[in-house]
Formats: C-alpha cells, structure tokens, sequence
C-alpha cells in the first residue's frame, strides 16, 4: 500500500518535507509577482503537476525542484523527457476540465534553495520547455 505524498507518515522523510516546503515557498513567490495559484498537487491518474497558476490569460503547469545543495545537481537537470511527458499528459487533462479558449498554457520550472537565516533563493524559469 503506498501513501499520498501529502500523507502525515509520508512527510515524516525528510526529502518529502523538503519538497512540500518548496512548493509552498514557490506558491508564496508566485503570488508576489501577480499569479493566482489555481492547483497544488494535480494529479491526472498517475501523472501530477506540483502547481497550476494563472496571470491574466496565461497559465502555467509548473514543476518545482527543491534542493538543499548542489550535492545532486540543480533542480532542472532532474526534469528529464519522461517527467516532461507526465506533465504534459496531466496538463491536458487540467486544460480539458477547466482551460478557457482564450488560454496559452505554457510550462515553467521553479528551483527553491532554502535559505540559511534568509529566505529561500527561487529561481523561476518561463517557458522553460516545449513539447
């Protein structure tokens, strides 16, 4: 039996903490700069998106990476073919249920290294691949 990722016995891994802490400080960063936060976590069977936002007639399915150093790489690096291909697939779902015709969609990348006794660095790349 596996377990939600938001799941209190999930986010007991540190990793997962991490991650989730990520997300909210890039949901936090979007709302600075004008983006309403449509979806957090849209999962489209076994595809996901960690968020969906909107700014005026654009939105964006974006991937967030967290990382606590470059002891793994940046966060872009892990955003391979395959997970572009999951995104997209779940996004299409997202765009069929509630995209507007008058919608672009595109895709962004956000990469949140946390701060030590300052805010998270963010890094938030537009358009940050096609299909």
């Amino acid at each position: 039996m596996s377990s939600a990722p938001d799941d209190p016995v999930v986010l007991r891994d540190p990793r997962h903490r991490l991650g989730l802490s990520g997300e909210e400080s890039a949901k936090a960063h979007l709302v600075e700069q004008g983006w309403a936060v449509l979806a957090h976590r849209f999962r489209a069977g076994r595809n996901d998106i960690d968020l969906i936002a909107r700014r005026g007639g654009v939105v964006a399915f974006i991937e967030v990476k967290t990382r606590a150093g470059a002891g793994f790489g940046l966060g872009r690096e892990a955003i391979h073919w395959k997970k572009r291909q999951a995104i997209a697939r779940a996004a299409e779902v997202w765009r069929l249920r509630h995209g507007r015709p008058e919608d672009r969609y595109r895709f962004d990348f956000i990469e949140v290294v946390p701060g030590v006794g300052r805010g998270p660095a963010i890094l938030h790349v537009a358009d940050a691949w096609r299909l």
